[in-house]
């Protein structure tokens, strides 16, 4: 049966959507559509690549995942440079690995820009911090005087999984001049609006699967001096905008893995670890799927 999947952010954690992903699977579930944000849209694409749940897994376990934390060179220690780089470059690393491995992965089952891919298959969020808006790729490229449909599909992946501070933004240059894209769960962390709309029949099943507990069990963020601050400030972000869209109505159709407490960019995950978050995701999905009515 084919259904629209939408996953969340989750940096790292996004193991646990991987072992979701595999009893969705079981049950005989085919994504016709998919839609994701930051680690979710790492997932989205290589599922609309064409790669299963099993082998989505065995590319991300045998990744060394500090590759992706490749700092600018410099002669300077980075222990120094580092808030150098946060300062004039706006983030601790490139990103540049993250988009040559999607790139790769992606070319071996024929796709690299959205051209190679039947319209509205996959859609990611990112966030356009010059204009102040939200940015649902490929669509709105448009805006910008490019072609959605010659974009590379990488380009946009790395956009919606650009961390602030984390990774350097993404800069797109256009007839106006450059904007700056950093990470879409910013703006929206869980897209699942961009297929279960209100008032609007839906073509087919919608299933989401988020990296959170239900919205109704979110715990209170204790914010007792400045970095505290910039915790909850950006997890109000990430998690405002999605929270006021998800109604009893939609919860019913959401597997909420509970990853409450795990880092999300922990790139020294050991081998147990992700195979952990992997079981997490399953069991989740489990349930769910135990009292799941489409």
């Amino acid at each position: 049966m084919l259904i629209d999947g939408v996953f969340s952010g989750g940096g790292i954690k996004g193991f646990a959507l991987v072992g979701a992903i595999e009893e969705v699977e079981k049950r005989g579930f085919q994504f016709a559509r998919v839609a994701g944000t930051s680690a979710g849209s790492i997932v989205a694409a290589l599922i609309a690549a064409g790669y299963s749940s099993n082998q989505i897994y065995e590319l991300l376990d045998e990744l060394d995942l500090k590759m992706f934390m490749d700092p600018q060179k410099s002669i300077i220690p980075f222990t120094f440079v580092k808030w150098l780089l946060v300062y004039w470059r706006m983030g601790l690393y490139k990103g540049n690995q993250l988009e040559n491995w999607l790139s790769e992965k992606l070319a071996q089952k024929g796709l690299r820009t959205f051209s190679d891919l039947p319209p509205q298959t996959l859609r990611v969020i990112a966030s356009d911090l010059t204009n102040g808006q939200m940015l649902v790729l490929p669509d709105d490229l448009r805006k910008y005087g490019l072609s959605p449909r010659a974009f590379p599909i990488a380009t946009a992946i790395r956009m919606s999984c650009s961390i602030p501070y984390f990774f350097e933004p993404v800069k797109i240059k256009t007839y106006e001049g450059t904007n700056i894209v950093v990470d879409g769960g910013v703006l929206s962390n869980f897209p699942m609006w961009l297929f279960d709309k209100e008032h609007v029949e839906k073509t087919r099943p919608v299933l989401g699967i988020k990296l959170s507990s239900q919205s109704n069990e979110l715990q209170k963020n204790n914010v007792n001096n400045a970095l505290n601050l910039l915790e909850a400030l950006f997890e109000t972000m990430m998690n405002a905008h999605d929270a006021r869209y998800i109604s009893r109505k939609h919860e019913k159709n959401i597997i909420f893995i509970p990853t409450e407490g795990i880092s999300s960019i922990n790139f020294e995950l050991s081998e147990a670890e992700k195979e952990a978050l992997k079981n997490l995701g399953r069991q989740s999905a489990e349930a769910f799927f135990k009292r799941w009515s489409y």
